[in-house]
């Protein structure tokens, strides 16, 4: 009896994009060898998904750069897998930088620990007074149309379109990696103007209990999230970002054993979305 045939999968990823500190390309090579593993596995670029969608069971979003660049040919994939019923990893429904970057202004008027963020004129009064503010569009990624103001200001015409928060002070910025709600690894940049110099970093309970908090508010059953933090100079965790879309993984910078695991815990959820 011929052997049932493996799942295929559709990595979607921008071999060539160009980020700051961080070589993409190299961490999706090195994931699709291990993919191959188990699943019969091509590569296309984000904005050929739509149209190479058909036959396959999965499609696997990793680095595939800020949707920004390509918003219609992204929105397009999506229309198309649900047309299909293809499962998308991460899913389609995530909250968090998936759906842009409205669940910051949600989260910080719900009380939790986040950066103050504002999205409207309006409400520019609930910030903090703080030296400088920080503004960046809510469809941004990778710092894409970030800037710093001296005070706090929205233009009435960019509301809903741009966020205002204050300018944290920090000691370090650290980043939880989970699969399907499982805690993985933790890293962190010791040096706040090095952000990609990263180094292991050994979570605390009440640190694991900050990350797992926005990972079980965020609606996803399977698929990578990665939460990224500030550590206050008073010594609170505030988040950053919740990553749900295509977060870097930083795998360059685990140990051996503990990018193994990652793979095969990775494999095992891909394999669950399918079943």
């Amino acid at each position: 009896m011929p052997a049932d045939p493996r799942p295929s999968v559709l990595f979607v990823t921008d071999l060539a994009y160009e980020a700051r500190g961080r070589r993409y390309c190299d961490e999706d090579i090195f994931l699709t060898s291990r993919l191959r593993e188990e699943f019969d596995v091509a590569l296309c670029h984000p904005r050929d998904a739509a149209a190479l969608l058909d036959g396959f069971d999965a499609a696997v979003v990793r680095n595939s750069g800020p949707v920004l660049h390509y918003q219609e040919a992204y929105e397009a994939f999506r229309a198309r897998a649900r047309e299909l019923g293809v499962h998308v990893y991460n899913p389609l429904h995530g909250r968090g930088d998936m759906a842009g970057k409205q669940y910051l202004v949600d989260l910080s008027r719900a009380g939790y620990p986040v950066i103050p963020t504002v999205g409207r004129a309006a409400d520019l009064g609930l910030l903090p007074a703080a030296a400088e503010y920080v503004v960046k569009p809510k469809l941004g990624a990778d710092s894409v149309g970030l800037r710093f103001i001296r005070e706090a200001a929205l233009p009435e015409s960019a509301d809903g379109t741009l966020l205002v928060q204050p300018r944290i002070d920090f000691r370090y910025e650290v980043s939880f990696y989970f699969i399907d709600r499982d805690f993985q690894y933790a890293l962190y940049a010791p040096h706040p103007e090095q952000r990609w110099v990263l180094e292991p970093y050994e979570p605390s309970a009440a640190d694991l209990e900050f990350a797992r908090s926005f990972v079980e508010w965020n609606s996803l059953d399977h698929g990578i999230q990665r939460v990224d933090a500030c550590r206050t100079a008073a010594g609170e965790l505030l988040l950053v970002e919740l990553e749900d879309l295509n977060p870097y993984l930083s795998l360059d910078r685990v140990a051996e054993p503990v990018r193994e695991a990652f793979v095969t815990r990775m494999k095992a959820s891909v394999r669950d979305l399918l079943t």
